[in-house]
């Protein structure tokens, strides 16, 4: 299963063989804000240390470390990041100090004159969510009536600047046209297509995904990853007693939120504890939980840890043996 050429997940071989303490730092993600317009069904907002609303030198000051160490890809979030104030501050200063891809994941609502400003900023990946293929079934997802339209809209003109995915989210309210949805997506003209089972969903997927034509899937490689996957029965979270126990992505990989770093997005979504505050030993603190932490053991890793990420560790694991 190839895991080389699927955006901001950068799981690449070269990486797999290169990743060390001192290897640059791969993949970051900020969370800026807990500030949102909508209110979808299945988000559970922040929580503790992370609800909040990040100041401007907090930002720059997290960002200063990862840039020391190499920062090769950053993606800002929340909440909703384009209701930060820094929000095109903050993808400048990647963009001046060597980041190669700045990701935005947005739930597509802001006006496109903020989607353009963050574009001449340097942003040149944008996610956002798309839960549902028709306004009615929009208005639900999102918690907000009359958003769908310029979702919509701005996931079309996104498409057309930059590489561009739509993230759909899979509940009990849209599992049963989730086939639906995906094809909507994919005439959008999107680059690719994430289909992800809400944590509190549990690990389940529409088997009609089986049936999206060839000419769909070879268009979207992590749409294909994911179908690839389905076919052969498994799930897109978890880890299994037979998979590696050890969190490798943590060397080289970092989440930030609320002036704290944390194992992954997932295991601060999950309400699972910091690693530490930010500072200059982040790194240091981060080798120093993976050499300890069996995410087998650990039920939020165990049960929520996604396939990508799953596939990494145990290629790094076969190939390297232990770090």
């Amino acid at each position: 299963m190839e895991l080389d050429k699927i955006g901001f997940y950068t799981l690449s071989d070269e990486r797999v063989k290169n990743v060390s303490e001192a290897s640059p730092m791969m993949r970051c993600e900020m969370i800026l804000t807990n500030r949102c317009n909508f209110r979808c069904p299945y988000c559970r907002g922040l929580w503790g240390d992370a609800n909040r609303h990040l100041r401007w030198d907090e930002i720059k000051t997290g960002l200063a470390f990862w840039v020391r160490d190499g920062l090769q890809n950053v993606r800002f979030s929340g909440g909703e990041p384009t209701a930060h104030e820094n929000l095109c501050d903050a993808v400048r200063f990647c963009r001046d100090n060597g980041a190669k891809r700045i990701a935005i994941s947005s739930n597509g609502s802001a006006d496109q004159k903020i989607y353009d400003g963050l574009l001449d900023a340097g942003a040149n990946d944008f996610s956002v969510s798309l839960d549902a293929c028709c306004s009615a079934d929009g208005d639900i997802m999102t918690g907000v009536r009359g958003a769908f339209d310029k979702i919509i809209e701005n996931i079309t003109y996104l498409s057309q600047k930059c590489y561009t995915t739509v993230g759909i989210v899979i509940t009990e309210d849209n599992i049963a046209r989730t086939r639906e949805t995906i094809l909507f997506a994919h005439h959008l003209g999107v680059s690719d297509i994430r289909i992800i089972p809400a944590a509190q969903y549990g690990k389940k997927n529409s088997l009609d995904i089986l049936d999206i034509p060839n000419s769909v899937s070879r268009r979207h490689p992590i749409l294909r990853y994911r179908i690839n996957r389905l076919k052969l029965g498994l799930p897109v979270r978890g880890i299994s007693i037979s998979d590696c126990h050890t969190c490798y992505l943590t060397m080289d990989d970092s989440v930030i939120a609320g002036g704290y770093h944390y194992p992954c997005i997932i295991y601060m979504r999950e309400r699972g504890d910091a690693i530490g505050k930010v500072g200059e030993y982040m790194r240091e603190e981060r080798i120093e939980w993976l050499k300890k932490h069996n995410t087998y053991a650990d039920p939020i890793c165990r049960n929520n840890c996604l396939d990508v990420c799953v596939d990494y560790n145990n290629r790094v694991f076969y190939l390297r043996g232990t770090i």
